[in-house]
């Protein structure tokens, strides 16, 4: 039986059809052929029951976000943690105790299930109602508190839990992680195609969180001109660096913006709203749908979505409009601290 499960676990993570960034060599790695991944899926089809009491024992621990469970129990490990809402609400999410100093709580990802879908199932974080300038906030999750997915699942689908709005924080980090890659695995630095944080606690000039920011901006269609963006926040970077994250979009879209970035509210030429611009700020020309992920509920008719227009071109293959395969074939995985 586990070695069943361990042949379909390997046959899930086909590299075949999902890239990954480049690693510090220049030379892409197939990361099921690195010793660390070795280690570690050998780790995780070995029932270890000592780790399995000590993770469910993490259940008993009061904490509101990771950085809590950081400071009033030196937590250290990267993984799933336990946390409480202000109303008592138990919730599970995932934990990056390492990075710049650790306490990161994921809150939410941004998957794109379908390219080639126009606001359709799956959609989210613009809508699945169509494309709609009747209902111009969209789904409007971006300042509503439902809650969608599991942690588990967040670079398989969109996920958004009670911290998005619960917690109150100072800075973000946000990982790219490809698409159906396993939590166990996600901290493995060749696996990101782009990590990054924010440092000046930007967050409380908003209200401390993204729930409390998209009320200040909202993400809807016709709030304004291209020329009401939000704010454009300074970043420090994790893995990748200005010139790669230029190259994560397509090459019309590298003369509109000035990466080092994380810029939220962006408005198109068309007035449509997009809630995050990852990496880069939009400076001239505000064709953001290429660039920019979630929005409002109407759109272009071609440019409707999660990732609005990320295939413009064609998908992949880095041309014109286009952004790159490994940019939109991953998740977006959004963390407080």
């Amino acid at each position: 039986m586990l070695h069943n499960i361990f042949l379909l676990f390997v046959g899930l993570l086909s590299l075949e059809h999902v890239s990954f960034a480049e690693v510090p060599s220049s030379q892409i790695v197939k990361i099921t052929e690195t010793r660390e991944y070795a280690e570690r899926m050998q780790n995780f089809t070995r029932t270890n029951f000592e780790h399995l009491e000590k993770v469910r024992n993490r259940s008993i621990r009061v904490a509101r976000s990771c950085k809590d469970l950081r400071d009033r129990y030196d937590e250290r490990e990267d993984g799933v943690y336990y946390l409480t809402t202000g109303n008592g609400m138990l919730y599970q999410t995932y934990c990056d105790m390492t990075t710049a100093g650790g306490g990161w709580t994921l809150v939410a990802s941004v998957h794109e299930n379908s390219v080639y879908g126009r606001c359709t199932v799956g959609d989210r974080w613009s809508s699945q109602q169509g494309n709609n300038a009747d209902l111009p906030d969209g789904d409007g999750n971006w300042s509503n508190r439902n809650t969608f997915g599991t942690v588990e699942s967040a670079t398989a689908d969109d996920f958004k839990n009670p911290g998005y709005y619960d917690i109150t924080a100072e800075d973000m980090s946000v990982w790219h992680i490809p698409n159906n890659f396993p939590l166990e695995f996600w901290n493995m630095e060749a696996a990101a195609v782009l990590r990054y944080h924010t440092e000046n606690r930007f967050l409380r000039l908003y209200g401390g969180n993204l729930f409390q920011l998209f009320k200040q901006y909202p993400v809807r269609y016709n709030v304004g001109s291209y020329g009401d963006r939000g704010p454009a926040i300074p970043i420090v970077y994790d893995h990748g660096d200005k010139e790669s994250t230029r190259m994560l979009y397509g090459p019309n879209s590298r003369n509109e913006f000035e990466p080092g970035f994380i810029t939220f509210r962006a408005i198109n030429n068309e007035r449509a709203a997009m809630a995050i611009c990852s990496g880069v700020k939009p400076t001239v020309g505000y064709n953001t749908e290429h660039y920019c992920i979630g929005g409002g509920g109407y759109f272009h008719p071609d440019q409707c979505g999660d990732f609005p227009s990320f295939d413009y071109d064609r998908l992949g293959r880095e041309q014109g409009w286009s952004a790159s395969r490994e940019m939109t074939e991953a998740a977006v995985l959004l963390f407080y601290r």
